[in-house]
C-alpha cells in the first residue's frame, strides 16, 4: 500500500499577503512578490530573509528570478515590468508592459525571453537582447489572464489560464492559440504542465471549487479534484513525490495522489487564504504563500 502524504508545518512567518513564490534553481532562496509592493528573497534553510526591496506603492503580483543573468523580474498593478540585480538590488530597467494589472511573468528556460499576462486580457513575449523589446502580443482572452506556463517537453509552446473559463495552448510563433480547453464554467485562476507515466497532462484550477487534469494534447478531462469549498488558486505536482497539491481561498492546502487522484490529507492553518505554492527539487519541502504570511513544509509518508 502506497504511503499517505501530508505536509507538517517546519516553519511561519507573518507578513503582507504574499501574491507568488518563486525557488532559486541552484541557491537555497525563494522569492516572493507581496501586496504591499514589496519583494523578498528568504534562504529557506537558515529561515533567514536575505533582501528585500519595495518595488512600488501597488500590489506586486509576480515575480521570478532570472538566474542566470543573476536578476528577479517583477510585474504589478502599476502596469509595469521592473528588472534588478539580485545581488546590489540595482534596478536594471523598468517599462510600462500592459495597459491593465499584471498577473503572471514566466522565463524562458534558455531563450531571452520573459512572458507576461495581464487583466487586459494579452500575453506579450519581452526579448531582454533587444532591449526588452515586445517580440510577440497573444489575442484570443476575451476576460483577464490569469497565470501562463511553458511546456517543460516543448518549450516553445505554453498554456494560459483565464478568467474567461479557458485554458489556451499557443506557440511562440503565432499570435493566435493553437489550441482551446473549455476547462471550468468559472474563471481559471492556475495552469501548470507535468508528466507522468510518459504522459503530458495538464492541471487546472478555478473559481469553481475544483482542480482538474487534462490529458494533453487531446484536451480530455483525466479527474476533477473536488473537496474545496472556495476558488482554487494555486496547484502543483511535485517533481519526484506521486502528489499533487492545490490551495484555495478556503484556507486550506490539500494534497492529492496524482495516480489515483483521491485526497490524502488537508493542510489547515491560520495564514488566510493561499494563493501560492513551490516545491523545493530534491527534497520534500514546499513553500506556501498565503494572506497573512508564508509557510514553509515538510511532506511527509505515512
Amino acid at each position: 500500500m502506497s504511503p499517505i502524504h501530508e505536509i507538517q508545518v517546519e516553519f511561519a512567518h507573518r507578513s503582507a499577503r504574499v501574491k507568488s513564490l518563486d525557488m532559486h534553481p541552484t541557491e537555497p532562496w525563494v522569492l516572493m512578490s507581496l501586496h504591499s509592493g514589496v519583494v523578498s528573497i528568504w534562504n529557506y534553510e537558515s529561515k533567514a530573509m536575505m533582501n528585500s526591496l519595495e518595488v512600488t506603492g501597488v500590489p506586486v503580483r509576480t515575480a521570478k528570478f532570472i538566474a542566470r543573468k543573476q536578476w528577479i523580474v517583477t510585474g504589478a498593478d502599476d502596469m509595469f515590468i521592473r528588472v534588478y540585480d539580485y545581488n546590489t538590488l540595482e534596478k536594471i530597467k523598468e517599462f510600462e508592459a500592459h495597459t491593465d494589472y499584471i498577473r503572471c511573468v514566466v522565463v524562458h528556460p534558455t531563450l531571452p525571453y520573459i512572458l507576461s499576462a495581464s487583466d487586459d486580457k494579452h500575453i506579450k513575449l519581452w526579448n531582454w537582447e533587444t532591449d526588452w523589446g515586445c517580440a510577440q502580443t497573444f489575442e484570443g482572452h476575451s476576460h483577464y489572464v490569469m497565470q501562463v506556463a511553458f511546456d517543460p517537453r516543448d518549450s516553445s509552446s505554453f498554456a494560459s489560464a483565464s478568467l474567461d473559463g479557458t485554458t489556451k495552448i499557443w506557440n511562440l510563433d503565432s499570435r493566435q492559440p493553437i489550441a482551446t480547453v473549455e476547462a471550468h464554467p468559472r474563471g481559471v485562476n492556475c495552469v501548470s504542465y507535468f508528466v507522468t507515466m510518459d504522459k503530458s497532462l495538464l492541471l487546472t484550477g478555478s473559481d469553481d471549487y475544483t482542480a482538474k487534469v487534462w490529458d494533453y494534447p487531446s484536451n480530455s478531462c483525466l479527474r476533477t479534484l473536488e473537496g474545496h469549498t472556495n476558488n482554487v488558486t494555486a496547484n502543483s505536482v511535485h517533481p519526484e513525490l506521486p502528489i499533487i497539491v492545490s490551495g484555495s481561498e478556503d484556507q486550506t492546502v490539500r494534497v492529492w495522489n496524482v495516480i489515483t487522484y483521491g485526497l490524502e490529507k488537508t493542510l489547515n492553518h491560520d495564514l488566510g487564504r493561499v494563493w501560492a505554492i513551490e516545491f523545493v527539487k530534491g527534497t520534500s519541502q514546499v513553500v506556501i504563500g498565503c494572506d497573512e504570511g508564508f509557510i514553509l513544509g515538510n511532506i511527509i509518508g505515512s
